[in-house]
């Protein structure tokens, strides 16, 4: 892991990127971590990272994982039953909309 501050990076981005490669690179500001620039191999690997920093999804597993604590937890089989009785549903609405998004009148 390397350590730079602020105007360090900002003088050599392109070094940095590179230093990335090897390792995590922690850009500091005022002597506290403001950023890291991380490597990504691919999109997979950014979506991870950004899935893993979202908000949004990180409440929603924590109110699953308080579900599953209470013994309101789902069997994987269940779960995937469901999405796929939710996925026919939606293919079946998809069958009565018209090119247009307007639901077809039956003759």
């Amino acid at each position: 892991m390397k350590v730079a501050t602020q105007d360090e990076v900002a003088a050599d981005f392109a070094g940095y990127l590179k230093a990335a490669k090897r390792g995590p690179v922690v850009v500091m500001d005022k002597g506290k971590p403001v950023a890291v620039l991380l490597r990504s191999e691919d999109e997979d690997d950014l979506e991870r990272l950004l899935m893993g920093h979202s908000p949004k999804l990180q409440s929603i597993l924590e109110a699953a994982r308080a579900r599953f604590r209470a013994g309101r937890g789902m069997l994987h089989r269940t779960f995937w039953e469901r999405v796929e009785a939710e996925n026919v549903s939606k293919r079946a609405k998809r069958s009565r909309t018209g090119k247009n998004g307007r639901t077809r009148r039956s003759s």
